[in-house]
């Protein structure tokens, strides 16, 4: 597991676009620069001369990603000097020039890119014509920046599609997440509504006949209840037409449903532990789904973007609030976020008037930590 760690650690660093690319420069001039070693030492002057240009030219790589004309611009130039003057007779696209056309579709679009295209290809059709002296140099200039430039078109789609999926993904659990809280909302404001009713029901029934603007008082008080009732009962009927979806199966869980989510994630290959810290005191039960949420949500997102990791929850009861804080050693496999649920839980944690932290930790791993106000709730 240790060697796993280590080995996701250096593929996430090296995945670094800065880290990425200084690497790539050093690969690509090393052997660049001991291949000229030897054809000058084998009297090859004049190639050995070519293809330090290369060598020099490999640090314009550095702003492939912020300016990838630049690039293109100094291999194509070096790529026609060479068969011009005859240094070489044949120079088929090496890896410079293929990173080069390639950073130019990944990372330019629009009329940038076309004129650039049609520049390099002219330049390399005209070279191959002259120099090749044979039919088929436009064609194979055709296919080499067409070849190259389209495959980088084709990353920068796919990255383009992948983030808009990814956007409206989280677009659409926030969504989701804010109807599931407005259902819990309405099973915990109905619940007070109701006794509200019945007592006032209740208060209506005992008094004497002669106190009539007092029975009138509560009956308008029981009609407002039961409207405000119906109201929000066809709020919600909207919530759950616009997201076609299930009921919310875990509505009425809390705080005290841990110890079995914590048993749960232990049962599906996640080592946790459980530590409560303070005296249990019953929670408001908007706060109480709230920090099963969280809890859940937290160990959902450990599950799947941090394998092999382990998790730890802490609840703290205080006076005037409750904490609750779920740590992982992990490191996410995927280099990304660790969930959608995030805008979940701070939807809830703001709905109660407390304040939500996440992030990665410096020791490494994630935190989730969330602080509710009891007063406020």
């Amino acid at each position: 597991m240790r060697v796993a760690g280590t080995f996701l650690r250096i593929v996430r660093f090296f995945r670094r676009p800065t880290v990425f690319d200084r690497t790539l420069v050093i690969v690509l001039s090393v052997p660049t620069l001991i291949g000229c070693a030897f054809l000058a030492a084998n009297g090859e002057t004049a190639r050995a001369l070519g293809i330090a240009l290369y060598a020099a030219g490999a640090p314009v790589l550095l702003v492939r990603r912020s300016r990838p004309i630049y690039p293109v611009c100094v291999f194509a130039a070096i790529d026609v000097a060479l068969m011009f003057t005859g240094i070489a007779s044949n120079v088929p696209p090496g890896l410079h020039t293929i990173v080069a056309l390639y950073s130019l579709g990944r990372y330019t679009s629009g009329r940038a890119l076309a004129i650039t295209s049609v520049a390099g290809y002219a330049g390399y059709a005209t070279a191959f014509e002259l120099t090749l002296r044979g039919a088929g140099g436009w064609l194979a200039a055709l296919f080499m920046v067409g070849l190259f430039v389209g495959a980088g078109q084709f990353a920068r789609l796919r990255a383009e599609l992948r983030e808009r999926a990814t956007r409206e993904a989280a677009d659409a659990a926030v969504r989701a997440e804010r109807r599931r809280i407005a259902r819990e909302l309405h099973d915990v404001v109905a619940h007070h509504i109701t006794v509200i009713n019945a007592l006032v029901g209740g208060a209506r029934a005992t008094l004497p006949p002669e106190q009539e603007v007092t029975r009138e008082a509560l009956e308008s008080a029981e009609q407002t209840a039961r409207q405000a009732m119906s109201e929000m009962r066809r709020l919600l009927d909207v919530l759950r037409a616009d997201g076609n979806e299930e009921p919310d199966a875990a509505t009425g869980v809390g705080a005290d449903r841990l110890p079995a989510l914590i048993k749960e994630a232990r049962s599906a290959g996640l080592p946790a532990s459980l530590t409560v810290t303070g005296e249990p005191v019953e929670l408001p039960a908007a706060v109480d789904h709230a920090v099963y949420r969280i809890v859940q949500e937290a160990l959902t997102n450990t599950r799947k973007h941090a394998a092999g990791a382990r998790a730890s929850v802490r609840l703290t009861y205080e006076p005037q609030a409750v904490e609750v804080e779920v740590l992982d050693d992990g490191l996410a496999t995927d280099g990304g976020a660790p969930g959608f649920g995030l805008g979940g839980m701070a939807e809830r944690v703001a709905l109660c008037g407390g304040r939500l932290t996440t992030g990665p930790r410096p020791e490494g791993g994630f935190r989730v930590h969330a602080r509710i106000p009891l007063e406020n709730a």
